[in-house]
């Protein structure tokens, strides 16, 4: 009977491949809902902008006035990652919220599968509230899946999950993307949510798996040893005060001389995110003050980044859809909404391939650090955009400034190849910088903090993509190009000085 017990495993004990069955029930639970994401977001766009009068109508919009929403829409995605991740901690669980977040993203989709303006508007907003509540937790439980002392192969469940984040959105593009444009966008849309009902269910039925991890933990000795409080203590210092000050008058100028009153509440907004930055580096001492400061620096990063790097679901989207020559061979069109899968495809290829470049890289005694990975993904992302400069010089327009003549697509793949090398280069390394340089009773707070920082990033590309059109798209795809490359090489010009900023963290 002993034996029996112990030959007879718990199902949480199982294993698969050497880990935890856990790992694959979340494997597939993020597969599907990143397939549900990703397929909304090829098709989104396209949507917007598609004539009203077609076989495949969609709302008409104006380029920018869709890139503007895809901007708005895709940081609050990343926001919503906050208040997800406060509500797992302190009431629910992460395995909770990753649940209540499934049957809201289930729910969302459906809802866009209706074809209605309030169906469109709320359908967003449950998606926005659906990823909020899934997206962080989902990373967290699988980290939790592995004991303590297991990095090496907690690192490689990591691998194996993020490869079915990847898989998701590449099937996403090809199989929502080539039904929303050939078949009708909402039928699309309702794919997509089908797509996250199928990973709600793999969840559901896997709880055996997983129910040890993710619950909230009651442990009196864990306590925030600082006293701040991170809104009213903006008021209490000098330095805080002025910063608080200058965006609030920043935010009220672009309100009353602009008349843009979103953006002057983001930017108020972001004013209570400068007092709590200058918050938070007050209470350091001095190591923790200058670690801080890189932290800052690294935001700063992360913004410029996916600021340039999103434009693939805006900007770039649309360039294929109306710019680009689409026929193969004469024979058959290539969906626009299929280059939103060659990214995904381009990290399964390259992934291990770039991990290999920067450890022979490493042996070879060159510089290595964080920061230094980080400048040169902006760098190379950067010049993907040089890719589209050429191709936006080849597109020709009569007097009636209609389009003649197309750009090859193979431009666009060129691009989207170097935007992943550059991905591949600064992402899997900035949250952990980040945690790495954050006082540990800050270290919650920046991990939000990163991916608020990712969101306005998302905000960043939606500006540039909604302007683009007042300069035109070669000098939006240079100018991006050539200021990714000098912020890039600005940043590496003072590694050293930052590298001594971060006493010894890496």
């Amino acid at each position: 009977m002993r034996n029996k017990i112990i030959n007879n495993k718990l199902p949480y004990q199982r294993t698969i491949l050497g880990h935890p069955v856990g790992l694959f029930i979340l494997f597939f639970t993020e597969l599907w809902e990143r397939f549900s994401y990703y397929g909304m977001r090829a098709i989104l766009v396209l949507y917007l902008v598609s004539a009203t009068n077609t076989e495949n109508p969609g709302l008409g919009w104006e380029n920018k006035d869709a890139i503007a929403l895809y901007g708005w829409y895709t940081m609050f995605v990343y926001l919503a990652t906050i208040p997800g991740g406060l509500l797992a901690d302190k009431i629910l669980g992460q395995r909770k919220s990753v649940m209540l977040g499934g049957f809201l993203l289930v729910f969302g989709h459906s809802i866009l599968a209706i074809e209605a303006m309030w169906a469109f508007y709320s359908g967003l907003l449950f998606i926005v509230l659906g990823v909020g509540c899934l997206k962080g937790n989902i990373s967290t439980m699988v980290g939790g899946l592995y004991k303590k002392g297991e990095n090496d192969r907690r690192d490689l469940g990591f691998y194996i999950f993020y490869m079915g984040i990847n898989i998701g959105a590449a099937a996403a593009a090809l199989i929502v993307g080539y039904v929303g444009e050939t078949k009708g966008w909402h039928y699309g849309f309702g794919l997509a949510g089908l797509g996250m009902a199928v990973g709600q269910l793999v969840y559901w039925w896997g709880q055996k798996f997983i129910f040890h991890v993710g619950n909230i933990i009651q442990d009196s000795k864990v306590k925030n040893n600082s006293n701040v409080n991170l809104i009213s203590d903006i008021f209490r210092k000098t330095n805080s005060i002025i910063g608080f000050s200058f965006m609030t008058i920043l935010s009220l100028i672009i309100y009353y001389v602009f008349g843009a009153w979103d953006y002057a509440l983001l930017i108020f907004g972001l004013a209570f995110a400068v007092g709590i930055a200058i918050v938070i580096y007050n209470d350091g001492d001095s190591v923790e003050k200058d670690r801080i400061l890189v932290t800052y620096l690294a935001f700063l990063i992360v913004i410029i980044f996916w600021g340039a790097f999103e434009q693939a679901g805006g900007l770039m989207n649309i360039y294929a859809k109306q710019k680009t020559d689409l026929s193969l061979f004469g024979f058959f069109d290539v969906p626009a909404s299929w280059f939103q899968s060659v990214n995904a495809i381009f990290i399964i290829i390259f992934a291990t391939l770039v991990g290999s470049f920067w450890v022979w890289w490493k042996n070879k005694g060159n510089e290595y650090s964080s920061i230094f990975k980080m400048a040169i993904g902006v760098i190379i992302m950067g010049w993907g955009f040089f890719f589209m400069s050429i191709a936006s010089s080849e597109v020709v327009y009569d007097s009636n400034s209609i389009i003649t003549q197309k750009s090859a697509m193979y431009w666009l793949v060129f691009a989207y190849l170097f935007h992943t090398l550059g991905e591949l280069c600064a992402s899997p390394v900035a949250l952990s910088f980040i945690t790495k340089l954050s006082p540990s009773r800050w270290a919650a707070f920046m991990m939000g903090a990163y991916f608020a920082a990712t969101g306005l990033g998302n905000k960043v590309a939606g500006l540039i993509g909604e302007n683009a059109s007042n300069v035109g798209d070669f000098w939006t795809f240079t100018g991006i190009g050539i200021f990714c490359s000098v912020f890039g090489l600005l940043v590496i010009l003072i590694i050293k000085p930052l590298k001594r900023l971060v006493h010894g963290a890496e």
